[in-house]
């Protein structure tokens, strides 16, 4: 190959890959600006995960039970004689959005810490008498409650640097 030729294989490859990393680029953008909530209560998510549930949606599953659900659980928190760790609350149009926040600094801020979060969301949704009565309580997680009630997104975050996301499926 001539001098010539390396050149412009050389131009080429450096347009290809220009060409990759202002698609990823865009791809990350686009991503970002579909969760219209990062960068207001949260962070944008630094980590993704699918979980693929065990459960369906109920059918009568609305808005309106997803909005109970959190409120129900908000109202326990703030029944307590102690300030709540975390805040819970749903968005977007058919608050199909679950999003969990620390409320203090050192908290939830590690994939761990969240993972342990739900892990204890778990033990009390499986001690919850609508679990028990389908079933299905020695076997569904958080998740699997999350889907059956309609919610196809939880986002958890430590309300400054750190935020993750799981697609309920």
């Amino acid at each position: 190959m001539t001098k010539w030729g390396h050149a412009i294989a050389r131009a080429a490859a450096m347009a290809v890959v220009m060409s990759l990393a202002s698609g990823l680029a865009q791809a990350q953008t686009e991503a970002q600006s579909q969760d219209r909530h990062a960068g207001y209560y949260y962070p944008p998510p630094e980590s993704t995960e699918t979980y693929v549930s065990r459960a369906l949606t109920l059918e009568e599953a609305g808005r309106n039970t997803r909005l109970g659900f959190v409120v129900g659980i908000t109202q326990q928190m703030m029944s307590r004689p102690y300030a709540p760790n975390f805040a819970i609350f749903a968005k977007g149009d058919e608050a199909e959005k679950l999003i969990i926040v620390s409320l203090r600094d050192g908290n939830l801020n590690t994939i761990y810490r969240a993972r342990a979060l739900f892990a204890m969301l778990t033990s009390i949704a499986r001690t919850t008498r609508f679990l028990s009565d389908l079933g299905v309580a020695d076997f569904f997680t958080f998740f699997d409650l999350a889907k059956l009630l309609g919610f196809t997104r939880i986002t958890i975050s430590d309300g400054a640097n750190f935020a993750h996301q799981i697609i309920i499926q």
